[in-house]
């Protein structure tokens, strides 16, 4: 069964996080998911997109090293702050209008309002979604998408939330990716699929708010009927309690956020054990330190998250549906690990409220992927959801690790000289100057065998007088030992005089080098050498 991989980022305010999914058939595996400290956002948007692809180069980098792929495309949101909504009624006349209304028509509806849709400033705006609040036909008034499918009618009229926002926090997404020479796969709207991904089907039916505190934006969504039925935001979160801590406490922005993920909490009267302790904050350039109670901690973070809640409290008064959640408040995001914060928001709203953790029992995870399913991962587990239903998307491929280019080696261009009158070979060209160093691809051999190109051995210039052969010696013939008066002596006498005095009978020296000599040019290659030329 053929393997395809969803590669999604996440662009927020404080992280960028990348997740990577393995498809199979059915079967969604996540393999890989992973946060990075972002740069060039604000406020959900990205305001530098050069600083911005920086940090998406360094995770995309370490994505593709650890799986062995190459991500070619991703699946991104749109921005979620600064995002107005509007009404816009449509309607289509129907040819037939006696048959049933077809889903393609529907479809055709919503691009039509899409399109028609006028902007007070197309330069400058863009359209981020729709969503269908209802339908209408001759006979049914106010219906769902479900259930005017299938209904005949003269006309088919529909109602619709049109989301406007900027256009050039979009232009910098394309920006960025370009940068990277990666694709845009995808681009969503969040607040619809992001509620689908962490709410019950109760919830939305029943009517919930739905309230996701982020690091620069806090947004919140009101679902009724299964519909998604007025979303907004505000330009505060994390990050503003970051920097309230920082700046009461006189201390750098990252030592700031990890007080507050460690021991940030609402309601100072309600910590019994918390509030008791004090923090050392030491200095290390000062050589000081600065003790911080926290309960004072707790304070300072109490008064952000009151001036938050009444923002977003304001936010679901002026939607027309305070008095229509039953299901209460949901709270996500990264805010929502903030100690307290649920009973806070209960206490100063009156809704039941709960954490929203979204929904992975869907997917397949891998033992060492971490954090995947906490409040932070909700917008990456929302894309993931719907870009898998897409069957012809695919954003990567994996990188062939069984063939392997053999590395270029370095090697010292020295060709060296032949000498006179000995062995020719030929030797490689180098390519460069003399003694520079090249580099060379590994060597093939040839399929032809190779033949050396030599010249025959010459000896040196010099030439080689050898000596010539003796003349053979004349046959010497035994003298003939006499006594003192001159008489043939006796063969006994001369046997006797022999031991008397034995060098007689031994070879002179002269002859013993001779013989040897005439050995040594037999056996060698001088010999040898002289039998040829004589």
């Amino acid at each position: 069964m053929e393997e395809r991989y969803i590669a999604t980022a996440d662009l927020g305010t404080y992280k960028i996080a990348l997740t990577v999914a393995r498809i199979t058939g059915a079967n969604t595996e996540v393999i890989y998911y992973n946060e990075i400290p972002s740069e060039g956002i604000r406020y959900g948007s990205i305001f530098n997109p050069l600083k911005a692809a920086g940090k998406l180069r360094e995770s995309v980098k370490l994505a593709e090293e650890n799986l062995g792929i190459k991500i070619a495309q991703l699946v991104t949101s749109m921005p979620r702050g600064s995002v107005r909504q509007e009404n816009a009624p449509a309607s289509i006349p129907r040819s037939a209008p006696y048959s049933c209304i077809l889903q393609e028509e529907v479809d055709s509806l919503k691009n039509i309002t899409l399109d028609n849709y006028p902007l007070s400033d197309s330069g400058r705006e863009e359209i981020y979604g729709a969503i269908a609040q209802s339908f209408s036909t001759d006979d049914v008034i106010n219906a769902n998408e479900e259930d005017i499918v299938g209904v005949p009618s003269e006309k088919l009229e529909g109602n619709f939330k049109i989301f406007v926002g900027a256009k050039r926090a979009v232009d910098n997404i394309y920006n960025m990716t370009n940068m990277l020479e990666l694709g845009v796969a995808r681009k969503y709207f969040l607040p619809e699929i992001c509620g689908r991904a962490v709410l019950t089907e109760g919830e939305m039916e029943n009517g919930v708010g739905l309230i996701e505190i982020g690091a620069g934006v806090t947004s919140i969504s009101i679902f009724q009927n299964n519909i998604l039925r007025y979303y907004s935001s505000i330009p505060f979160g994390g990050n503003s309690i970051t920097s309230d801590i920082k700046m009461e406490c006189n201390i750098k922005g990252s030592l700031a956020e990890n007080i507050k993920r460690s021991f940030g909490a609402c309601m100072p009267e309600k910590l019994p054990f918390l509030s008791e302790k004090t923090l050392m904050i030491l200095n290390d350039e000062m050589g000081t330190s600065y003790k911080l109670p926290v309960k004072y901690l707790s304070e300072i973070v109490s008064c952000r998250m009151h001036e938050i809640l009444q923002a977003v409290l304001f936010l679901v008064q002026e939607s027309g549906y305070a008095d229509k959640l039953r299901a209460g408040l949901v709270v996500t995001g990264g805010g929502a690990n903030i100690i307290n914060c649920t009973n806070y928001i209960k206490e100063e709203s009156g809704y039941s409220v709960r954490v929203g953790y979204p929904h992975i029992k869907s997917f397949s995870i891998t033992e060492d992927v971490e954090n995947f399913g906490g409040t932070s991962s909700l917008s990456s587990v929302a894309m993931l959801m719907i870009a898998r239903e897409d069957t012809h998307l695919n954003c990567a491929e994996p990188v062939d690790t069984t063939r392997k280019e053999a590395p270029a080696r370095m090697v010292e261009n020295t060709v060296p000289q032949p000498a006179a009158e000995k062995t020719v070979q030929t030797w490689p060209e180098a390519g460069a100057a003399m003694g520079e160093p090249v580099y060379e691809e590994p060597f093939v051999p040839e399929s032809k065998p190779f033949v050396q190109e030599s010249t025959p051995f010459v000896p040196e210039s010099k030439p080689f007088h050898a000596e010539p052969n003796p003349a053979p010696k004349p046959e010497v013939k035994p003298k003939t030992t006499v006594n003192a008066d001159h008489s043939p002596a006796r063969p006994d006498e001369e046997e006797d005089r022999k031991k008397r005095n034995p060098t007689t009978a031994k070879p002179s020296w002269g002859a013993k080098i001779v013989d040897k000599v005439e050995n040594l040019m037999d056996k060698t290659f001088i010999g040898k050498l002289y039998d040829e030329m004589r």
